[in-house]
């Protein structure tokens, strides 16, 4: 491990006097312990799901949601065994809830060695699935909103199966962030046995009462893909890394970086994908980088750019 650079130094330590204050604040208000209680135990289960992430910060990780409900015998649950045994070859950490059905499939899928469970207690379930490596690859959590937190944080892609209200709550926060701009730009690939049309008739719901009601863009279908086979779902996964490896955005800029630039014609497209937004010669060809105006809204247009420029690498091997 490296040593941390001496700027890290003191931002860990302004950190910590600011967390330390902000808990005496609390304490000193004289509000109900309750509030201190809940405080104490989410910055307890926050620092925890960190140290049980550390020793593979530097592995890409894909979250893998869906039911509980769902039996060894479904082939929900081969489809979702299948596409973490595939991730999982390729090198990636496979995270889920750590919990029975489409989680325990994703955790046998992957292997104990390329499986992170965050588990949540609930009266109702016996804990984490026999596929997690307690010791070191489990984090037990009572809340449900640090938990969404630790299977989001460090995650590159997910992978959606169908579930109830908890999936819809995690698939629902998940592109809110990403609509957002509030976490990375990511892969959601909505996944279903074939003949299965829970997602269809998901997404029917999504166009017909939240989109065309006005409610949202229409660019926020851009957001997910859906697959039927393993294979096509992981091809969703990897090929959005093709050729993109990251965005950030500043000063009214975003910057894309790339493994390989795209020619003059794709690079014009990004007009077309941006439209209002960037127009024709505003982008700006750097080291492995376009930089192009970004008005910090258009998240969900931003997919399509990415789309564009992953063109450039070809498909995946």
């Amino acid at each position: 491990m490296s040593a941390a650079a001496p700027d890290d130094d003191g931002e860990r330590a302004a950190l910590r006097a600011e967390l330390l204050e902000q808990v005496d604040r609390l304490e000193r208000s004289g509000g109900d312990v309750r509030d201190l209680s809940v405080a104490v135990r989410a910055m307890g289960e926050l620092a925890t799901a960190a140290r049980v992430f550390s020793p593979w910060r530097d592995r890409p990780k894909v979250t893998i949601f869906g039911s509980a409900r769902v039996s060894e015998t479904a082939p929900q649950y081969a489809l979702a065994r299948d596409v973490a045994a595939r991730l999982a070859a390729r090198g990636w950490m496979v995270v889920s809830g750590a919990g029975p059905g489409i989680m325990e499939a994703a955790a046998r899928g992957a292997g104990e060695d390329a499986t992170l469970g965050v588990n949540i207690e609930l009266p109702f379930e016996r804990g984490a699935n026999r596929y997690v490596e307690a010791d070191t690859r489990l984090v037990e959590m009572k809340y449900f909103f640090t938990r969404k937190v630790a299977l989001t944080r460090e995650s590159a892609a997910f992978v959606f199966f169908p579930g109830g209200v908890g999936t819809m709550d995690e698939l629902f926060e998940l592109l809110t962030l990403l609509h957002t701009g509030k976490s990375s730009p990511a892969p959601i690939v909505l996944a279903d046995s074939p003949g299965g049309h829970y997602w269809e008739s998901w997404l029917d719901f999504v166009n017909d009462a939240i989109i065309e009601a006005g409610y949202l863009d229409d660019a926020a279908r851009d957001l997910v893909r859906v697959g039927h086979d393993a294979a096509a779902i992981e091809l969703e996964v990897v090929t959005f890394f093709s050729n993109y490896r990251g965005f950030t955005q500043l000063d009214g800029h975003g910057r894309i970086e790339l493994a390989v630039l795209p020619d003059e014609a794709t690079r014009a497209g990004i007009a077309d994908a941006l439209p209002g937004v960037v127009r024709p010669g505003e982008v700006i060809v750097g080291q492995g980088t376009l930089t192009f105006p970004f008005d910090g809204r258009h998240y969900a247009e931003l997919r399509r750019v990415i789309d564009l420029v992953n063109r450039t690498a070809g498909p995946p091997r």
